[in-house]
């Protein structure tokens, strides 16, 4: 994905134009990755652009700084309408936003807290991760020799900027084997997640994915699933799961911002169940995709207009 170049980003409570959205090389975060971020969507609904569970992306973010001791010069809610009024600085329907909290430019070492606190939103417009084949049909995905993180390493329910080094590696390793996407264990060999994404497991109708204990994030559409399955009438649990329930599964797929609801056809080139998404992964794809597009009702409250009118915020009519 490229970025377009051009656009309104906010940085500590002014709205920039992109190409001027600057950091020193010296940033504490550019030499020790002490940053958290979010990744979250606006939707072009049938009722107008809306963000999709905006609220707990930013509680969750707000939870990865204080893991990190690092106190936002801003509320959360000043951030949610900042978001929203740079959605509409940028004129889009429909766009990926990605909040950042990180350690800015005083000193360099170890040691961040004489570090300022800094703050930058951004939204793009972002396709789906994967292609139409794919969310219909799945992708081939390989287990990673690339273990996520210990416990009591670094902590896997942040979501650091720190903890996508060993995702890279992941998603690499995936890409030079001919994969789509890898799929990590946890240090004693039972399934955490994707590179990005977590996972979920079908066998017999019942749904299964690893619980937060095995070095997985607290994923917000990982949530949104678990809600519409027991919606659907679909038993979830949560439960530690081994390599090998991975060849023997009737349906697995992916859930992420990024990946929506995407299904998986093969694991190390076995496999899974008839080869194509399941009518379990179909059934919570459609809908997710009706709730995110307006064509269902929101009875779980997920949905953020856009066009609604904001409290003013600083920078909200500066640019520079």
């Amino acid at each position: 994905m490229a970025f377009p170049g051009t656009g309104k980003i906010w940085m500590n409570g002014s709205i920039v134009e992109w190409k001027d959205a600057n950091i020193h090389i010296a940033s504490h975060v550019v030499h020790y990755g002490s940053a958290v971020f979010e990744g979250a969507r606006c939707y072009d609904t049938l009722r107008g652009p809306a963000c999709f569970r905006l609220d707990a992306h930013l509680r969750r973010l707000f939870d990865s700084a204080r893991i990190y001791r690092m106190d936002s010069p801003y509320d959360q809610q000043t951030l949610s309408d900042a978001i929203v009024n740079l959605i509409q600085v940028n004129g889009f329907s429909a766009c990926y936003i990605r909040p950042l909290i990180y350690r800015g430019y005083d000193s360099l070492g170890v040691n961040p807290l004489p570090c300022p606190v800094d703050v930058a939103l951004m939204v793009w417009e972002w396709p789906a991760y994967f292609s139409k084949e794919a969310i219909e049909e799945g992708i081939d995905v390989k287990i990673s020799t690339w273990a996520r993180n210990a416990p009591n390493t670094t902590p896997a329910m942040a979501k650091s900027v720190a903890n996508y080094a060993n995702a890279q590696l992941i998603k690499m390793e995936a890409i030079a084997d001919g994969y789509a996407e890898g799929i990590a264990l946890d240090t004693f060999g039972n399934l955490s997640e994707g590179s990005g994404q977590n996972l979920f497991i079908v066998r017999d109708g019942i749904i299964s994915t690893p619980p937060i204990g095995n070095s997985v994030l607290s994923g917000i559409t990982r949530d949104c699933v678990i809600t519409l399955a027991g919606d659907l009438g679909f038993e979830v649990r949560e439960q530690t799961l081994p390599r090998e329930t991975l060849y023997i599964a009737d349906e697995v797929f992916f859930v992420g911002t990024a990946v929506e609801v995407t299904p998986i056809r093969s694991v190390d080139r076995v496999k899974v169940g008839r080869g194509r998404r399941g009518p379990v992964t179909e059934a919570l794809q459609q809908r997710f995709f009706q709730i995110v597009k307006g064509e269902a009702p929101d009875t779980h409250g997920w949905l953020r207009p856009v066009r609604a009118q904001v409290p003013a915020v600083p920078g909200a009519a500066s640019a520079r």
